[in-house]
């Protein structure tokens, strides 16, 4: 109800508040108001007829044009609003019609204020007038009876809000009082039934309630609802709700409302998301409606892609270390699939950072927090796609500039922290690979920390190394390495040929004699069909048994 809708009322309200004397508005004003009580929304009416009603005057514009009642009840409304801020008021008795003041007016319908003010803003005309020597607000009796008509639905759910007497007020307390000996921490239950009990509304219980504490704290009903939690008590009921806890449970341990605990955990959650920093590379396309479908489209040739996985385990090289492996189960994306997939990531982060700094952290929704997180989370999952994709690159240029006194493994770990960086911060729209990017950056990275390390290395050097470069290499080669190897496996067959059966293939079993790896007690055990408990007692008789043979002497008997 703020802007007129049909600028033809509008253009003649300017005209009168401009051009027309203050004694003629004052006239206009009772017109208009007249006027309104005598508009059908369900008819159409000249302009020129409007006008003349108004201003006495039939003009010579819009000769043909129709207002439709609803919007011409509408329009004049505003009209009485705005005409009557421009003129002085005038007593309420010397109207042509019974004015109420909004006081009388809420004894006369058992209604409060507050609900009077509810009334204007759908539609209940009122004006300025002088009553008792003071500016009122006032409504005719004629607007009334029109508005009381149109809104009976309203009407009679505002009786609903309707002043307490003093009698009734008391039943309320008394109520309330009886019911939170039993559980304080249900407020907002008790409010809704003594509501449903007295038939009333419930924020009229619960004003009544919490207006009666905050006047006699001595005598309160719900004393925990004025207790204020600590920044440490909130963080314990997050913490509470996301280890699983209800918001039941909540509400009782801290003597709150559902909706209380609920503000809190939001509260909390806004918090920790304002602190999280949304990087993200900006582009012109993320504020264009049209192409929000395209952005979050799945990226091309997807269908091909997730085929190509289950070919990717097929075509690994051989001999790779597991750790490697895994790599190869990833397929290459190829440019345009990078670029679909780098614009997808920033958009949504976009979208994030948008969404967050409209939220307020102590009124946060609920909804708005869960889209912001859902978007978060699906960047990183794209992140993630992106790194996985492109970590075989990494792999590449760690071979090129690992060295003899180099750890592998180490330098692939720090090209792991290049390439993370890299798909941070890479601006697709430039139209370069990612893959160029990526290795100019994990490149320079090596560049710079691998002097780095051996400069470390050298700087802390003990001085054991020098002595290994300049003694002599009595190293025997690897003919002679073998031959030992075998000479000792000899030797422990012949000492394992002194155990029993079991007690020999317990041992076999759990060195590893007979296979790459040795087995645990409960493999073993299953193997032998016996206890992991029975396979460690065996064992321990063995093991001592060898420790006598290998020093020359004969096991005692166990």
């Amino acid at each position: 109800m703020h802007e007129y809708r049909h600028p033809a009322i509008r253009q003649l309200k300017d005209q009168q508040v401009r051009y027309t004397p203050t004694e003629k508005r004052q006239e206009q004003l009772n017109r208009v108001e007249r006027l309104l009580t005598e508009i059908d929304p369900e008819r159409k009416f000249p302009y020129q007829y409007v006008c003349y009603r108004i201003t006495d005057f039939r003009p010579d514009s819009y000769p043909h044009l129709m207002i439709d009642g609803s919007d011409l009840e509408h329009d004049l409304r505003l009209f009485i609003r705005d005409l009557g801020n421009t003129v002085p008021p005038v007593p309420k008795d010397e109207l042509s019609e019974q004015v109420w003041t909004l006081e009388e007016l809420s004894q006369s319908l058992n209604v409060s204020t507050k609900t009077l003010n509810r009334w204007r803003e759908r539609g209940l005309v009122t004006r300025w007038v002088i009553c008792d020597g003071r500016k009122k607000v006032g409504v005719r009796q004629s607007l009334l009876n029109r508005f009381l008509t149109q809104n009976q639905d309203t009407v009679e759910k505002g009786s609903r809000f309707s002043q307490l007497t003093d009698q009734e007020r008391d039943e309320i307390l008394k109520r309330a009082r009886r019911m939170a000996e039993v559980s304080v921490d249900r407020f907002m239950e008790i409010c809704r039934r003594i509501a449903k009990k007295m038939k009333r509304s419930v924020e009229t219980i619960r004003y009544t309630l919490k207006r009666h504490d905050q006047l006699h704290p001595e005598r309160a009903i719900f004393p925990a609802q004025k207790v204020v939690l600590s920044e440490q008590d909130k963080q314990s009921i997050f913490n509470a709700f996301r280890r699983g806890i209800s918001i039941e449970a909540l509400a009782r341990k801290f003597h709150r409302t559902r909706s209380a605990m609920h503000r809190i955990i939001n509260e909390v959650r806004s918090q920790k998301l304002m602190a999280q920093l949304i990087d993200y590379i900006p582009n012109e396309s993320f504020d264009a409606p049209k192409m929000e479908a395209e952005i979050l489209a799945p990226m091309p040739n997807f269908e091909q892609y997730e085929a190509s996985k289950l070919k990717a385990r097929s075509s690994m090289p051989s001999g790779l270390p597991p750790e490697l492996g895994a790599l190869y189960e990833v397929p290459l994306l190829s440019r345009e699939q990078e670029a679909h997939l780098f614009r997808k990531m920033n958009f949504l982060k976009h979208r994030a950072a948008k969404l967050r700094a409209v939220i307020d952290p102590h009124r946060a929704r609920t909804a708005d927090l869960d889209q912001v997180e859902n978007w978060l989370k699906q960047a990183q999952a794209i992140k993630e796609q992106l790194i996985q994709a492109n970590m075989r690159l990494v792999v590449s240029i760690a071979k090129r500039h690992v060295g003899s006194a180099d750890n592998f493994f180490e330098l692939l770990s720090d090209g792991n922290l290049s390439l993370i960086k890299a798909v941070e911060k890479f601006d697709y729209s430039r139209g370069f690979k990612f893959s160029t990017y990526a290795s100019w950056a994990i490149m320079k990275n090596f560049a710079r920390s691998i002097p780095e390390e051996k400069l470390h290395r050298d700087r802390y050097m003990t001085g054991s190394e020098e002595m290994f470069e300049f003694a002599a290499d009595n190293r025997t080669n690897e003919h002679a390495i073998l031959a030992t190897a075998e000479q000792a496996k000899v030797e422990v067959n012949r000492l394992l040929d002194h155990l029993s059966d079991r007690e020999r293939r317990i041992m076999q079993l759990r060195a590893g004699l007979d296979s790459e790896r040795g087995m645990t007690l409960e493999q073993v055990g299953k193997a032998l069909g016996i206890t992991k408990e029975r396979v460690r007692q065996l064992e321990a008789r063995s093991l001592s048994k060898l420790r006598q043979l290998a020093k020359g002497g004969q096991p005692e008997a166990i």
